[in-house]
């Protein structure tokens, strides 16, 4: 059978079978919950054979998870998971309860955002030369010893590039450091990598409680009037797909 997400279920096991009877997951298959004490999950009759991992089942997968997260606290299980019987998924539950409940605790009446900032990566580098203090001259005078005309071009346009790169991660890290501040005062938790490529200088996912959905939204729209050179992009409420953090004994 083919597991969709993990649920909180404290006392709407009816309301939880009244929406899934109401919903069909991959392949038109139908949904049901393998459950123990207050936790469910839901899973569908598909044996692993008949799976296909295509775009057509993700997108099915998703829309299962995404209906049921407007009115469940869950944690959504990887696409394309499987265990061979209810009786398996029950001893899964069984071995792994007290972790699963302390991560749907974490989750609990939250959404999951993803935050991405771009850039054109040239006019940023030309702004932030523009603002340094240290001129390319500086590196020049450095190596004005040297006899070669090559050598010493080389060796500017080596340092200059060092110098730049310098100034790009400090001022992304300048920017994530102004972002944090502002999550902190919604008490938002983050995960932040920098620097994916040229252009795609900042890509995070944030988890934070669902009635602070419209600050965060007036937060993103003050920073990005604040570096009006940078494209904010917030995406989301998505289910806490990036926040689950244990691994299944």
């Amino acid at each position: 059978m083919v597991l969709y997400t993990i649920l909180s279920v404290k006392s709407g096991h009816g309301k939880l079978n009244e929406l899934l009877n109401s919903i069909k997951g991959i392949s038109n298959a139908n949904l049901f919950t393998v459950s123990v004490d207050q936790i469910s999950v839901v899973v569908s009759d598909i044996k692993r054979a008949d799976l296909i991992t295509d775009r057509t089942n993700a997108i099915a997968y998703a829309g299962v998870v995404e209906i049921l997260a407007q009115q469940f606290t869950l944690l959504p299980v990887r696409f394309g998971s499987m265990m061979e019987s209810a009786d398996a998924v029950i001893k899964m539950l069984e071995k792994n309860y007290q972790e699963i409940q302390q991560n749907l605790e974490k989750v609990e009446n939250k959404f999951e955002f993803g935050l991405k900032i771009f850039c054109d990566s040239e006019k940023l580098k030309a702004s932030l030369i523009l603002k340094s203090e240290v001129g390319a001259s500086t590196n020049i005078n450095k190596i004005q010893e040297i006899k070669n005309t090559v050598f010493r071009d080389y060796v500017n346009k080596k340092l200059a590039a060092h110098r730049l790169e310098e100034l790009l991660i400090s001022h992304v890290d300048s920017v994530i450091a102004v972002i944090k501040g502002h999550l902190a005062q919604l008490n938002t938790i983050s995960k932040f990598k920098k620097m994916l490529t040229e252009t795609t200088i900042v890509d995070a996912v944030l988890l934070l409680d669902k009635e602070r959905k419209d600050p965060l939204i007036n937060v993103i729209e003050g920073l990005q009037k604040h570096y009006p050179g940078l494209n904010f992009v917030l995406t989301g409420p998505w289910p806490p797909y990036n926040f689950v953090d244990f691994t299944i004994k």
